[in-house]
């Protein structure tokens, strides 16, 4: 995608915030693109650089001697930044000493700059850090001088301002590191001198003629959803490639209330789009019945997903690409991320379910995006903001909020309750105020008592969190009137259900989705 902006290349060492960091720094306006660390070298001189970030790991240093930065990487006389591993990598391989220590760091930290640099500023002053590590420095290289430091970890910020070598023993990625932007700022703008390019018209546009290029006379056709993502795939692609485009809105039966009837009122009639609707409920729960294991069921929804599109797009003449709304985050819980470098946490729906002997070409022009450029690049194009500020809903949809089997019954209770959450959510003006909210059905039965009668019914539990890149999150704090109106109202209005809780779990260590 990139065009000729200024540039920073994050190496990838396997950190599950690896992501995050281009994200971020494409937030500052900066374009950014990553490579495993062990890229080949030529490949990473020909994207000329003007720095290079190296990323986080779950490695060791002293246990994964392999995992090594690259010669050419410290000889191409650009600034360089380590971040946790990253860090640690660069100070073993120039000459210092990493360890493992008994104490470690996960979670807050208070740093104090100590020293003055170009990474920070002005020396004489804390920030709050958030700490992920078991290794850290014990000695530097020649040349390095301590920046900063935690009560635990002394070397926590080092520099080597000649050869503009830095490196942070946490992660200003993440939105807990209170100064973590401004440093990821210092670092791509006033030490590498990049300028501030990267901005939604450009994204769009270059996105649009990618499209057009890859694409060239084929025909296109799109999983629907009407989530964001694929929402603005749609707009995407119509302006890209006009009526080369079909849209397919397969209705797995595990939509939110009325959702079907809604994305096609909006899509078909209101847009003006080419859309098919594929009504296969029935299909989806036969073939969930029994299956209580979360990645065995998103396995199945993709797989039978992809099955019935396939079989509908065999019908449109000429289809030879397939579509799909992946973004980054999709990608970084499947695989770690686009490399593999990082461990699993789990499928989705987009990436982890496509089988093998697939017959159309995938295309994803957002899979480099994240979910707050997705959103950027719809306000560009002119998506209605109802569509661009609607939460972010699952690829397999309710089969992983309702935790074990799913059921049709199932189905229906968790549809009833969601609705009700989310019009108290919208009518308390709290919704724009939750990065994602939604209920959980829990397959256990509760003892109540519905007016004089003993009841043995299900629980919901309720989840809102506050997030900026859905990397980390906090549990929404909602007054407990309204978690009370929400709660009598569920109870009341939706048979079966006799028991509501909130989920006060925060991302770590839990997922913001259940399953």
């Amino acid at each position: 995608m990139r065009q000729d902006q200024d540039a920073i290349l994050v190496l990838d060492f396997g950190s599950q915030y690896t992501q995050l960091i281009a994200r971020c720094i494409r937030e500052l306006g900066v374009y950014c693109e990553i490579f495993p660390y062990d890229a080949d070298p030529e490949t990473i001189r020909e994207f000329s650089a003007r720095g290079i970030i190296l990323s986080g790991s779950h490695a060791s240093t002293y246990e994964s001697p392999d995992m090594r930065v690259t010669d050419v990487v410290l000889e191409s006389g650009v600034p360089l930044l380590g971040i946790c591993y990253g860090m640690q990598t660069l100070v073993h391989q120039l000459g210092g000493k990493v360890e493992n220590t008994e104490l470690r760091e996960y979670g807050h930290a208070e740093l104090h700059i100590v020293a003055e640099s170009a990474l920070t500023g002005t020396s004489g002053r804390s920030m709050a850090v958030w700490m992920s590590h078991a290794d850290r420095v014990t000695a530097l290289p020649k040349g390095f001088v301590v920046v900063g430091e935690t009560s635990s970890c002394p070397y926590a910020i080092v520099a080597d301002e000649q050869r503009r070598y830095f490196g942070v023993q946490f992660h200003p990625e993440v939105t807990h590191s209170s100064e973590g932007q401004g440093i990821l700022s210092r670092f791509a703008h006033d030490i590498c001198g990049c300028g501030n390019t990267w901005v939604p018209a450009s994204i769009a546009e270059t996105l649009t003629e990618s499209v057009r290029i890859a694409v060239g006379t084929e025909r296109v056709v799109l999983a629907l959803s009407g989530g964001v993502d694929s929402s603005v795939l749609a707009l995407l692609l119509h302006q890209a490639i006009g009526n080369q485009l079909t849209c397919i809105f397969v209705d797995t039966g595990l939509l939110r209330m009325n959702e079907g009837d809604q994305i096609m009122e909006t899509f078909s009639e209101q847009m003006g789009l080419d859309l098919v609707r594929i009504n296969a409920a029935d299909t989806f729960f036969s073939a969930l019945k029994g299956i209580a294991d979360p990645e065995h069921k998103r396995k199945v929804i993709g797989n039978l997903f992809i099955e019935l599109f396939e079989d509908e797009a065999r019908k449109i003449p000429d289809a030879g690409w397939l579509a799909q709304g992946t973004i980054y985050p999709d990608v970084i819980e499947s695989a770690g991320n686009r490399h593999g470098k990082a461990k699993v946490i789990k499928s989705h729906h987009n990436v982890g379910g496509l089988p093998a002997d697939m017959n159309l070409k995938l295309l994803e022009p957002l899979r480099d995006l994240f979910k707050d450029e997705v959103r950027k690049i719809g306000r560009q194009m002119g998506l209605p903001e109802s569509l661009i500020g609607r939460h972010p809903f699952p690829g397999p949809g309710l089969g992983v909020r309702i935790l074990g089997e799913v059921r049709p019954e199932f189905a229906e209770l968790l549809r009833q309750a969601d609705a009700i959450y989310l019009e108290e959510l919208i009518g308390n003006n709290l919704y724009d105020e939750i990065s994602q909210a939604f209920a959980v059905f829990l397959p256990v039965r509760s003892v109540g008592v519905v007016g004089d009668n003993r009841s043995y019914e299900y629980v919901i539990a309720l989840r809102a969190v506050e997030t900026v890149d859905f990397m980390t999150a906090n549990w929404k704090h909602i007054p407990h009137d309204i978690l009370g109106r929400i709660s009598n109202r569920i109870i009341n209005e939706v048979p079966g259900i006799s028991r509501v809780t909130y989920d006060i779990s925060g991302k770590p260590p839990a997922t913001i989705e259940w399953e």
